[in-house]
Order: C-alpha cells, then structure tokens, then sequence
C-alpha cells in the first residue's frame, strides 16, 4: 500500500540548473497551463492495465502527484535563477520565455559546490563558501531541508543535473557509509561534489535520481546509506538522443540475427555541457557510459560469429555554433546472409535538453511513487531512462529499450489499485 498519499506539494530540488533544468521547468509550466502537451513523457501519455485488463492512463492508474503540486528549486555554479539559465541556454524561443520568465525568473539558484580539479573547464563564480568535504555535505543537508519548509513541501526529490565530472576510479573510500564519512571529515580527494550532493540528500531522507554519467549510484556507500535510510536511487545518464536511437536499432538489428561489425557514432554540440566535455578527462566519463549500451544487447558470447570483432567508437565534438542543437552521426557496418556487407547511416538533428526534459519529469513523479510506496536503495525498474542503469548485484543490466519499457510496465502494475 502506498505510505504517503499523492497530495501535498513536493519540492522538486535540480542540483545543475542549466539547460536541461530550466527546460524542464518551462515546459511543466507550459503543461500545467494547457498550452502544450507533455510530449515524451510516459506518466503524462502512457497507458498501464487496470485489474480488468483495461488500458487506463498512467495517472489514472496510480497516486502520482499532480503537477500543479510540484515546486521548484536548486544550485547552480553560474546562473542566480532559472530565468537566466534558459536565456543563456537558447533552448527556447523569446516568444515561449516571454509567457513563463516570470515564473522562471522565480525559481532561484542558490551557490553549489565547486571542485575545480573535478570540472576544469568551467569558471564557478557562484560555488559555496564551505571548503571542507564534511561542511559541504552537511550545508547541502541543510539547504535541501531548508528548500522543501520554505516551500511548504513535506516530501521532494533531488535530480543531478550537473556537468559531467571528471572521471575516476572509485577506492576504498567508496566502499561502506562509515568509510565514506571519514572519507569526508578527512577531504578525500577521491570524494566528487555530485556524491557529496547526493549523500546530503539521502541524509535529508530525499529519493536521489542521477542524470549524470558521475559516479554516483554506483558508490557502494551511496547505494548502501540509501538503503540505510530507506530512500530510493536511480541512474545514471539520461538515455535521450544518440544513445536512444542507437539502442532501439541495435535492438532490431540483433531480433533480426544481423552481424554488426562495426559502429562509429560521432556528436557536435555547442552547450555547456559540450564545454565542459571538451576537456579529456571529463569526457572519459560520458564514454563509459555512451559505450557499454551495445554489450548486451549484441551479445558477442552468444553470437561470437555476428558480434565477436564488433569495433565501437564513440567521440564528442564541442561545436559552439550549434549550441543545444545537438547533431549525431552513426555509420554501422553491417553482414548479412552469406557475410555480405551492408552499411546504415544515420543522422539525428536534434535538441538534447528537449528530449532530456520529459525524462526527468518521469523520473522526478516515479521516485516520488516510490519513496511512497516504501522503495529503497537502486531502482532497476527505471533503467530505461538511462544509458547506464543502475541494477542489482548480480544482475546483468539490459540497455534494449523494448525490454526495458516491459519491465517499467511490470513494476508499475504491482502497484496499480493499491493506493
């Protein structure tokens, strides 16, 4: 049975409140005014069965919150509100910034945590005052508290919409929640922002839901205090251009037992968060992440013979003309009967923070579900929205779109007519 019931308000907390943020923000204005639908969100246009077998929509068949109780709110390293945010972003159009600047403009970003050896191309002039890891963490704590009273919600959610950090292995700080917080009264360099913010949150009791490819649900500590304190986490990386194309057409390549040779995947983009991955080490980690999707899905220790010598590549071009207008090129190289070659090429022109921001809709009312319904620690359920998703030991993780969508559907309708 659901613990919590829909009503009430819920503080939606963005940690990041760049172009993805700011057009979430928008475009749940422009929802809750009637003036656009709520295209790519599954909550808003998806189908669920009933007990009888009936298709129903989603928010009919469970106590999601209503979007006219979510409140919003975050941190940001650069821009003081979500008005500034959006205008620098050039996501939207003047005219559609003119109907929810005011709106937007009230939605302010307070200082974030910087540690310029995590983020290296991007000047903070808004980090926070603290220095030590342990008075970052329980500052955060505070803020997250302090957002969800002034707001007067009793519940919320934290989404990490941040750049992409540097990436690095995890160490033996990482191992355990006690070894984490020494790992913070210590300093540990090994300690990046987006664990501290994460941590923080689930010290606050919030669901954590990670948009990022920073190692964050994946730390032994997080997953084991979010268990600890009986919150839910998910990630990692939303799942929402070239990575979602390429995983349904891998998918329908391997249904048809297609050879694939290989994939060379290219992207250009002009953004901040292309900014900031033109620096190697920070793009390291959007390539884990973007290049272990094909592994299940074509299966080389089933089919050595269709995908045993596969050659992925995967690079990022910081183009700024384009700005979010994020363009990607894939050229697959294909066998077929008798090994004869083929080629698909395919370009996708599109927008990154116009697909990312109905994801983090889903994401942001699915954890506040969850947290009601008494999840803890990964949800797996929810691996769909995301390149890298989070499941449990010894669980293999599937990137194949269709059987990820089923297992949404599945998890979802345990809970339909219980609250």
């Amino acid at each position: 049975m659901t613990k919590t019931p829909a009503s009430g308000k819920v503080g939606i907390f963005a940690v990041g409140m760049g172009a993805v943020a700011s057009t979430f923000f928008a475009g749940v204005e422009f929802v809750r005014k009637g003036l656009r639908p709520a295209v790519g969100s599954f909550v808003e246009l998806g189908f669920l069965q009933d007990g009888q077998g009936t298709e129903v929509p989603v928010r009919n068949a469970l106590p999601i919150a209503d979007l006219a109780a979510l409140e919003f709110g975050g941190v940001d390293l650069v821009e003081t509100d979500a008005l500034r945010s959006a205008v620098a972003a050039r996501v939207l159009s003047e005219q559609d910034l003119s109907v929810v600047s005011g709106f937007l403009s009230g939605i302010a970003a307070g200082p974030g945590i910087h540690d310029p050896t995590y983020i290296r191309n991007l000047k903070a002039p808004r980090a926070r005052a603290e220095t030590a890891k342990a008075d970052q963490a329980a500052a955060m704590s505070s803020v997250y508290r302090e957002f969800l009273s002034s707001r007067g919600a009793d519940r919320g959610v934290v989404l990490l919409t941040l750049s992409t950090e540097e990436w690095r292995p995890l160490t033996e700080v990482h191992a355990t929640p006690g070894a984490f917080r020494a790992g913070l009264g210590r300093d540990d360099p090994s300690i990046s922002p987006s664990q501290i913010y994460a941590w923080a949150a689930l010290d606050a009791g919030l669901p954590v839901v990670n948009c990022t490819p920073n190692q964050v649900v994946d730390v032994p500590a997080i997953r084991a205090f979010a268990e600890e304190r009986g919150v839910p986490i998910a990630g990692s990386d939303l799942k929402s251009g070239q990575t979602l194309m390429k995983t349904v057409i891998a998918a329908g390549l391997a249904q048809r037992f297609l050879g694939v040779r290989g994939w060379f995947s290219t992207n250009i983009l002009g953004n901040r968060d292309g900014f900031v991955l033109d620096e190697p080490a920070n793009f390291r980690a959007k390539e884990i992440t973007k290049g272990s999707v094909l592994a299940d899905i074509l299966d080389a220790g089933k089919h050595p013979d269709l995908y045993g010598d596969l050659v992925h590549q995967v690079h990022i071009n910081y183009f700024p003309p384009k700005g979010d207008n994020k363009e990607s090129w894939d050229a697959i190289q294909l066998s077929g009967w008798m090994g004869y070659e083929m080629e698909l090429k395919v370009n996708f022109q599109c927008r990154d923070s116009v697909l990312a921001a109905p994801l983090v809709l889903d994401l942001a009312l699915l954890a506040d579900l969850a947290a009601r319904n008494g999840g803890r620690g990964v949800q797996p359920w929810l691996g769909g929205y995301f390149k890298s998703p989070a499941t449990l030991p010894g669980r293999r993780a599937s990137n194949d779109l269709h059987l990820q969508m089923a297992e949404l559907r599945r998890h979802l309708g345990g809970w339909v007519g219980k609250g």
